[in-house]
């Protein structure tokens, strides 16, 4: 727990970075334990190698009864041969000399005790190794020859420091590459990071990020929803401004008309028609203000998970459908009712219905079919067909009717629909436009 919290306090370039360190501290550490570990069998199997080619050549020379003085050809100074008989005879290459009694008298022992063909010997004494490979020429001769400790040494060394500069050369091509890996994450973040600091302070900001992956998408995301952050400010601007208009003039009406009625002036004609007037303005303060209050109720339901029961759809749809027809009596409603139950409460479902069948009374031309099953509800009117941009943004708050009012009935539609669980859509189809409240999840059992 404390390294993670450790961990969040670095920012993401410096967790980059220590992990590509501890990348390379690891790769590093374990090739050069592996190395430590397999380097002196290497090079001891190469000096034994080294020393049976040569030897093979001497004893290719010895069975050609070549002479003494060209028995050894041209010896690598750095190898002894010396060749043993069984009547006391040795035979040496020129370089014995470099050998110390003692390890001569070893591989005398070790000659003349050898029954098999050819062996491996490493050899301790004055705190040396020195290596040496003893092989029978026949049943009565062996040749015994080693390989000095300087030399083997030197092969040590060289092949290390080739080793080492190879991984140094790998090391810093992957450490370079890793950087620009790491740059190429970091900096379109930073672009990210100063972008949204532009935002927060209302400065105006341009956000490029040509990617493809998930950052890509994360910078298409973030300027898509600035776009629509800032398309929402201006409708809302715009409806507030449009709001504040619609209430002003009936506020202003009622007030002059009060006013009129106060000094004894009937503005229309009869104080009972000036007063209806005042009524009729009084109705429509009341209806837009029920309407922001319902918008706001039905948000803070959706938000807080206000329990509901089970709801007769029938009869909300017949109370509907009494209370708006005569609005246009020439349209003809028909309906497709199956009696079920939806999960909610009985006014706003009445809301639902209401604002959908009054869209539908707006716009249709003679005809609207009204069809409730189990899991879905729709209206159908066969009115002129919506844009794809209209139908996508229709159910969004502060959005434009094609009559230019910023009508909210919609809006109430999407927060009271979801709040119970079901999905709003418009579509167009064949010779109108029809709206469709869906359940997003079947229902276990339904009122029959």
């Amino acid at each position: 727990m404390k390294f993670r919290g450790l961990l969040k306090e670095f920012s993401l370039t410096q967790q980059l970075f220590g992990i590509v360190f501890l990348f390379i501290v690891f790769f590093v550490s374990f090739f050069f334990m592996f190395l430590s570990w397999n380097i002196d069998g290497f090079v001891r199997s190469q000096m034994y190698g080294i020393i049976r080619r040569t030897q093979s050549n001497i004893v290719y020379n010895y069975r050609l009864s070549v002479p003494t003085e060209a028995l050894f050809g041209g010896n690598d100074p750095n190898i002894v041969h010396i060749i043993f008989n069984d009547d006391g005879t040795i035979l040496a290459s020129s370089n014995v000399d470099s050998l110390s009694s003692d390890l001569i008298e070893e591989l005398k022992q070790n000659a003349y005790n050898q029954q098999i063909s050819s062996r491996d010997y490493i050899s301790l004494l004055d705190n040396q190794k020195i290596l040496y490979t003893i092989s029978r020429i026949n049943m009565s001769t062996a040749i015994a020859s080693t390989i000095s400790s300087s030399y083997r040494d030197e092969f040590k060394t060289t092949l290390l420091n080739s080793v080492v500069n190879i991984m140094v050369i790998v090391v810093s091509v992957l450490f370079f590459l890793l950087m620009i890996w790491v740059a190429y994450l970091i900096h379109p973040l930073n672009q990210i990071r100063a972008y949204i600091e532009k935002i927060r302070h209302g400065e105006d900001a341009e956000l490029k990020v040509d990617r493809k992956d998930e950052i890509g998408e994360v910078a298409s995301a973030l300027v898509a929803m600035q776009v629509e952050i800032k398309r929402s400010e201006q409708l809302k601007e715009e409806m507030i401004h449009n709001i504040s208009h619609d209430l002003k003039t009936p506020i202003a009406t009622i007030k002059s008309y009060g006013e009129s009625i106060k000094d004894g002036v009937y503005p229309y004609e009869t104080l009972e028609k000036s007063v209806d007037v005042i009524i009729e303005h009084a109705n429509r303060l009341e209806k837009k203000v029920q309407s922001l209050l319902l918008l706001n109720r039905l948000g803070y339901m959706a938000s807080e998970g206000v329990e509901v029961g089970e709801i007769d759809m029938i009869d909300v749809v017949s109370k509907a459908i009494l209370s708006l027809k005569v609005i246009r009596p020439e349209i003809k409603i028909e309906t497709n009712l199956q009696r079920v139950s939806y999960t909610g409460s009985m006014e706003p479902w009445r809301v639902v219905v209401e604002n959908l069948l009054d869209n539908a009374i707006r716009y249709a031309k003679s005809k609207i079919v009204i069809t409730l099953s189990e899991n879905e509800l729709s209206v159908f009117n066969d009115g002129p067909a919506m844009s794809d941009d209209r139908l996508s943004k229709l159910f969004k708050a502060y959005e434009k009717g094609s009559d230019g009012q910023f009508g909210l009935g919609l809006a109430i539609v999407h927060k009271v629909v979801t709040a119970y669980g079901f999905v709003p859509a418009a579509f167009n189809v064949d010779k109108g436009v029809i709206f469709k409240i869906t359940q997003k999840r079947v229902k276990k059992s339904s009122k029959k």
